[in-house]
């Protein structure tokens, strides 16, 4: 029995050792910590600062994420302005980690609000193979002793991407051409509109850091007039309120809610990248192709109120008449 007890110990301990012998490979992002987790296959630890439904433009590290720059063996960003707070957080964390960049080969759009670069590339799921031949590379390089585990798996993901990108031709093929205006939150989905051949207005610009003007209320008030547009958009990581607002104002509804900075959870409906690609991708389709009649109307939550008065105001009337027959 003791012998059963001190074996079964070792047998714990060598374990405890093996695991803790894992690199650690920390992405900036969700999306891309589950990019790594696809490819890596379980050999490697993967860990993302920024956790999922969190927003990266707008995210504040902590002392736990400091820790893990310390900690870190490579270090996966996006960069294209998308992770301002990153170098700040490695100087102060004194990281020694490799930091690669994972958007090296992507053709960059410059966003239309401040000039600088979109970060959002991987909205588009032909940049989606750059991300994940850069991961694989760097996870190659990090880890040589497995590079064939990492090859084979980025051979079936590269696959699986390139089935993705010729799903959503396909479905966006459906939305009828003068209908392929995509209104969102924020400005998150040029890659998308450029590869799929729809025309995105966004409330604010690339990042959620920006504030709605009055001019970009009027503008995107007479998209919806000049365009028929059913539907509008809003996104997992941003305030919805101004985009409610803005369906109620111009008689649209709710498309759906898309994911763009962050996958969602594991019972979410998009718990991985190339789950949310789909997702977004259904929602759209689904939403742009129906009349507004069939979508949810915006203005039935907030105008049951005057139906509730007219009834009352009718039922009176109706009791003033009887009491004067009577």
């Amino acid at each position: 029995m003791r012998k059963t007890i001190f074996a079964a110990a070792i047998c714990l301990t060598f374990n405890s050792l093996f695991a803790q012998e894992k690199k650690l490979v920390l992405s900036t992002a969700s999306i891309f910590a589950n990019m790594a987790e696809n490819i890596a296959g379980g050999e490697l630890e993967i860990k993302t600062i920024v956790p999922i439904g969190g927003d990266p433009h707008i995210y504040e590290p902590t002392p736990a994420d400091a820790h893990l720059i310390l900690k870190a063996d490579l270090i996966l960003k996006n960069s294209l302005t998308f992770e301002g707070w990153l170098d700040g957080l490695i100087e102060n964390a004194g990281g020694q980690a490799e930091v690669v960049t994972i958007t090296e080969g992507v053709s960059a759009i410059r966003s239309v609000y401040k000039g600088s670069s979109d970060p959002h590339a991987w909205m588009a799921a032909n940049n989606g193979l750059i991300y994940i031949e850069n991961i694989k590379n760097a996870l190659v390089e990090l880890n040589p002793d497995n590079s064939e585990v990492y090859e084979f798996n980025y051979g079936v993901y590269r696959q699986q991407l390139e089935d993705m990108d010729a799903y959503i031709f396909e479905q966006i093929k459906k939305i009828p051409e003068q209908r392929r205006i995509l209104i969102t939150s924020h400005d998150a989905f040029q890659y998308y509109g450029k590869r799929y051949g729809i025309k995105l207005e966004a409330v604010i610009g690339i990042s959620t850091e920006a504030q709605a003007q009055t001019s970009d209320i009027i503008r995107l008030g007479k998209v919806i007039k000049e365009s028929g547009v059913p539907a509008v958009f809003i996104e997992t990581t941003v305030n919805p309120k101004l985009l409610k607002q803005i369906a109620s104002d111009n008689n649209v509804a709710i498309g759906g809610s898309l994911y763009s900075d962050s996958i969602g959870g594991k019972d979410s409906p998009a718990p991985s990248y190339l789950a949310m690609l789909k997702y977004n991708t259904d929602v759209i389709v689904s939403a742009l192709t129906r009349e507004v009649a069939e979508l949810e109307n915006p203005n039935e939550g907030s105008s049951w109120w005057l139906w509730s008065l007219l009834a009352l105001m009718l039922v009176g009337g109706f009791v003033v008449v009887w009491k004067k027959v009577s």
